[in-house]
């Protein structure tokens, strides 16, 4: 259903561009009415514009009401449409405890073996008594 709404959707946004495109201006009115040759046209005498302007509206009107079909969650793959948002995050929650049991077992099973040769040697620090205090009194 939603693949078939987006074909009418870009077939409708064709069309419109089409029609609109093939409309006059309103200055070409002027032009018309000092017999420039309008009774030779497809749609008489009269022109074409008010049945591609009304072509133009049942068009628009489509374009409107798929939109509103396309962003209803009715139409949508069942499983996007199905659920709340307290269920994807109860989902969510679910994965990261699941991803965290997984990290802690990859943690505990990884020992780290430190060389004591790895390590920079430090110079021995004098020992402070700790009940002698340099400051003044």
């Amino acid at each position: 259903m939603f693949q078939f709404l987006l074909i009418v959707q870009v077939i409708t946004c064709v069309s419109i561009i089409g029609l609109v495109m093939m409309q006059q201006g309103k200055g070409a009115d002027m032009g018309a009415a000092f017999g420039s040759g309008a009774a030779g046209t497809v749609f008489g005498a009269g022109g074409g514009g008010s049945f591609l302007t009304r072509t133009t509206a049942v068009l628009a009107v489509v374009f409107f009401v798929n939109c509103l079909l396309i962003a209803s969650p009715l139409v949508r793959d069942s499983d996007s449409a199905t659920g709340s948002i307290a269920d994807a995050i109860e989902q969510q929650e679910a994965k990261q405890a699941e991803f965290e049991e997984v990290m802690i077992e990859a943690a505990e099973k990884v020992e780290l073996d430190v060389i004591e040769t790895d390590l920079p040697e430090l110079p021995d620090a004098p020992m402070v008594d700790p009940g002698s205090s340099d400051l003044p009194e």
